[in-house]
């Protein structure tokens, strides 16, 4: 059978115009997390209920007067749960409610400026190391390896000790100048691998300004896998912030804060007939931890099924 008699008896499939947009649409990365989403019914109840805890957070906090709050009154010294208090009071006669929407907003707060601090400290100089490398990553990279050996912890400690009329903006100053090295190393070894791509290359020929290149270019086909990094450093910066509060050097002893709340698991018989003194807190950063998680393995997924889609 000639080629000609082949072509003719090739029947043609019947698909419409919208369809055969449908398939030569480029598959974003927000259409393959939507995606994610609709499959991953888990990662879409813990997106729903991050978004209703922190409304709650925000909203509650913003009703409450944090010196009244903070206000010591013996007389309801470790008052149970009930019509004064709803989730009874601490050893001050302090609302362990009140705390708690001030204390969580605070965390979350501090979570977000020292994630979005780093982060911007680490893909600006992520992108400056990966693209020009030579000397410029050779010294930067140095400078990585030595902040990464040092007892961030003990320093941030020292740091809090140290300087004087202490507030919550120090906390997360101090705690960005540490913790930018691990978005610096993820950023510039992508870029690495970036730089040396045909589309790079092609603009460089044609004149384009490296500061363009960078970020025009390099860092919006490396924003998926940034984006992954954003949400799971979120619940890390968290972490980090309650378990030195709990330890006592984190926020201001006058400042609320989910960590400080847990601390009163130390007091004497609160592990077994004052539960209400750091439960709350405690449930309440194990269940933003988990939704975290879950929304950031979700957003991985959809990264990962990106880079095979192209």
């Amino acid at each position: 059978m000639s080629n000609l008699e082949i072509n003719k008896n090739y029947v043609t499939p019947n698909i419409d115009e919208e369809t055969l947009k449908a398939l030569s649409r480029e598959q974003s990365f927000w259409n393959v997390l939507k995606r994610e989403f609709k499959v991953d019914k888990l990662a879409t109840a813990c997106l729903i209920i991050l978004i209703i805890i922190f409304a709650v957070l925000f909203i509650g906090s913003a009703l409450l007067d944090q010196e009244e709050v903070m206000k010591i009154d013996l007389k309801y010294k470790y008052e149970p749960p009930g019509d004064k208090f709803i989730l009874g009071a601490d050893l001050g006669g302090r609302s362990i409610a009140g705390q708690l929407l001030i204390g969580g907003r605070n965390s979350v707060l501090i979570g977000f400026a020292v994630t979005i601090l780093t982060s911007f400290i680490g893909i600006v100089v992520g992108l400056i190391t990966g693209y020009y490398g030579g000397k410029v990553d050779n010294i930067i990279m140095r400078i990585c390896d030595f902040i990464s050996i040092l007892p961030v912890t003990l320093l941030i400690i020292t740091f809090v000790v140290v300087i004087p009329d202490y507030t919550m903006w120090h906390f997360i100053f101090i705690m960005s100048i540490f913790y930018w090295v691990g978005m610096t190393r993820l950023v510039r070894s992508k870029a690495l691998s970036e730089s040396r791509r045909d589309y790079v290359n092609a603009s460089k020929i044609m004149g384009t300004s490296d500061i363009k290149i960078m970020f025009g270019s390099i860092l919006p086909n490396i924003s998926s896998i940034i984006i992954v990094d954003l949400i799971l450093e979120f619940a890390g910066n968290i972490g980090i912030e309650t378990g030195l509060s709990f330890l006592g050097f984190g926020l201001p002893p006058s400042t609320p804060s989910l960590g400080t709340l847990v601390s009163y698991a130390r007091t004497p018989g609160a592990m077994s007939s004052k539960l209400w003194l750091w439960l709350p807190a405690s449930l309440l950063i194990l269940v933003m931890m988990l939704c975290i998680n879950y929304v950031g393995q979700a957003v991985k997924r959809a990264s990962d099924a990106k880079q095979r889609l192209g």
